[in-house]
């Protein structure tokens, strides 16, 4: 394992709804193809993370009944913006999204790396 130091915390930014139109299995098997890279990152001494690890959970406490109301806009993006300033890169993985294109954006002004492929990740080379 890489040492501490040079350890990155990176979210890992792909599709979740696009594509989908709202199919729950759908927008499952995209956060599985995110997660399909989280296990590798790990592996090369990072903090893999996705956005929908803490925003789904949080959605349905707030009373989500379904994906676009209120409750969901009021807090899936916002938890993957806040969760940017505390990473140190992003991998934007997938097709087109609009939502992955936005966290891209934000870590870009927040002056972070933005990765498109994981062997560009240190110690995902191979």
């Amino acid at each position: 394992m890489k040492s501490k130091a040079s350890s990155l915390m990176i979210l890992i930014a792909g599709p979740y709804r696009s594509g989908t139109n709202d199919d729950p299995v759908k927008m499952a098997a995209n956060v599985r193809a995110m997660e399909a890279v989280a296990l590798p990152i790990f592996r090369a001494g990072h903090i893999p993370i996705l956005g929908e690890w803490l925003a789904l959970p949080l959605v349905e406490l707030a009373g989500s009944k379904e994906v676009g109301d209120a409750a969901f806009n009021e807090i899936f993006h916002p938890v993957a913006e806040r969760l940017l300033s505390k990473c140190d890169a992003v991998l934007r993985i997938g097709g087109a999204s609009q939502g992955a294109d936005q966290m891209v954006a934000v870590a870009q002004a927040l002056g972070l790396k933005v990765y498109y492929r994981l062997q560009e990740i240190p110690g995902c080379e191979e």
